[in-house]
């Protein structure tokens, strides 16, 4: 009897086509997923090509009409829709890859019918989130929402699982950070003490494009934390957790945040400017700096920088800094907005750091870095500088007597690591492909619950700490750029409500 399960793919736009699909792909390769369906706007349908040049696949679109955000149900015409591609296709699974406003009622929809989720991240995000403290703390509530509904959805079938696609989990450089922290803190008792994280993506979007490019655009009143910056809500957390001791168990963060937005790019590279580097664009442009910044007006965040106290008890056991930008080093140098590019290509180039510093011990530097846009040909994409450029290096104090040795530099080939009888990469693609694996897997009775690497139920601290940095941006939003208050909330399974008085203290701090 086959195990292969057959996937309805929700959202079939760039992102899925770049993330999901080879990884769905390699899966029907190797028996685990059987037909692959998807669902879209109207506008997307016709069927998706997919899979490699000697195995080309196509995936059937069925469409759905839009409907208004936010809610938690689907409108009884989309439902019907849905129920009958469940039906006719026979269905088993669905992954979640929508924009992630609609992420919660296709989620629910889902775990009401039964059916196991594969959830992208971000896990939701409301329309004005960065600019409105309710759609902020939306985000939190969402959290809270979604683990109710899967509670009930294991009540009804114990054997159901909703996994989370927050590849960085499955990605051999960051399972080995993880295991080096966990293995300091068994010897000394030290936590994590503080965390330096930084992501740039080098994305070039010219003026015009901020109002007529609206994919993971910042129209909707977010932008990079929800675009990307899951990831650094869920990998920084995973690591932490990782360093804790009994008694220095992290039950409550601070997060104070600062952005910037369409605004502050414009007065940072303005119109004239572009006009000046880029030939052509004048004749193109159709909208003054007056336009734009109508136009822009309470747009989401271009870049966000956060500073986070992680504490236990009261006392501060790790600071951190959480810098994501969108305004970084970049490639591009032409004027050619190709469909879905400025989300990948168009020299998008990606830089990501983590300085961790656990009390006298140990420092770990773990860098990912490119020069390259990634499909360029006769480059040794694993070198320095390569496209797939990784590197980490791991400082011990050396003079304790614990046989530690005082440097060890890892590249690339080091951080490959064997899974399963299977070859895992220290890059982001073998890390989704990972991802989708585990979760089909899983439903074959491959994998235990007790191994799943990012099931729902472990998610709450990436939920809230996103949740925590939009009400940070929104309270200085509503104040009009002046000082506000960081926002404080709970973060511990066995933790107290948050501080009365402060934002977030409703929510509790149940994991």
């Amino acid at each position: 009897m086959s195990s292969a399960v057959n996937v309805l793919v929700v959202g079939v736009g760039p992102h899925t086509r770049l993330n999901h699909l080879p990884a769905l792909a390699a899966a029907q390769d190797s028996g685990l997923a059987g037909t692959v369906t998807g669902i879209d706007l109207p506008d997307a349908v016709g069927g998706v090509e997919y899979g490699t040049a000697d195995r080309p696949r196509r995936m059937p679109v069925v469409p759905v009409q839009p409907f208004p955000v936010p809610t938690q149900s689907l409108p009884d015409g989309v439902r019907h829709v849905l129920e009958g591609v469940v039906e006719r296709e026979r269905i088993g699974a669905v992954v979640v890859a929508t924009e992630p406003s609609v992420h919660l009622p296709y989620a629910l929809w889902a775990m009401e019918r039964g059916l196991p989720v594969l959830l992208d991240k971000p896990l939701t995000v409301h329309p004005g989130a960065s600019t409105d403290p309710a759609a902020a703390q939306a985000i939190a509530d969402d959290f809270d929402i979604l683990l109710d509904a899967y509670r009930a959805a294991r009540r009804r079938d114990p054997q159901m699982v909703v996994s989370v696609m927050s590849q960085r989990r499955w990605h051999p450089a960051f399972r080995r950070v993880r295991e080096l922290i966990a293995e300091v803190a068994e010897a000394t008792n030290c936590p994590v003490t503080s965390i330096q994280s930084s992501h740039g993506d080098g994305q070039w979007r010219l003026p015009d494009e901020l109002v007529d490019v609206t994919y993971h655009g910042f129209d909707r009143g977010y932008g990079k934390a929800a675009h990307s910056g899951y990831h650094h809500f869920d990998a920084v957390p995973w690591w932490l957790a990782a360093g804790e001791r009994p008694g220095k168990e992290i039950d409550e963060v601070e997060v104070h945040a600062v952005c910037t937005r369409p605004a502050d790019f414009l007065a940072q590279l303005t119109v004239a400017d572009h006009a000046r580097l880029l030939p052509g664009f004048a004749d193109r442009n159709r909208y003054t700096g007056q336009d734009l910044d109508r136009f822009t007006a309470g747009h989401g965040e271009v870049d966000v920088f956060l500073n986070v106290a992680y504490r236990s008890h009261g006392r501060v056991m790790a600071l951190g800094s959480h810098n994501l930008a969108h305004t970084a080093f970049s490639q591009r140098g032409n004027l050619q907005t190709v469909a879905g590019g400025l989300y990948k290509g168009n020299g998008r180039i990606g830089q990501e750091v983590h300085l961790i510093q656990q009390g006298p011990f140990q420092a770990l530097h773990l860098h990912v870095l490119q020069t390259l846009h990634g499909d360029e040909d006769g480059i040794d994409q694993h070198a320095a500088g390569g496209a797939d450029h990784i590197e980490l290096h791991v400082f011990r104090n050396d003079r304790l007597g614990l046989g530690w040795e005082r440097h060890r530099a890892l590249g690339f080939t080091d951080l490959v690591r064997d899974s399963g009888g299977s070859t895992v990469l220290p890059t982001q693609r073998s890390s989704r492909t990972c991802a989708v694996a585990e979760f089909l897997a899983h439903l074959a009775g491959r994998v235990p619950r007790a191994e799943l690497t990012s099931d729902l139920s472990d998610h709450r601290r990436p939920a809230r700490l996103m949740a925590g940095a939009y009400l940070s941006m929104a309270r200085r939003w509503a104040m009009a750029g002046q000082p506000a208050a960081p926002v404080v909330l709970g973060f511990h399974p066995t933790a107290p409500a948050a501080r009365a008085g402060h934002p977030l203290a409703a929510l509790g701090a149940t994991r």
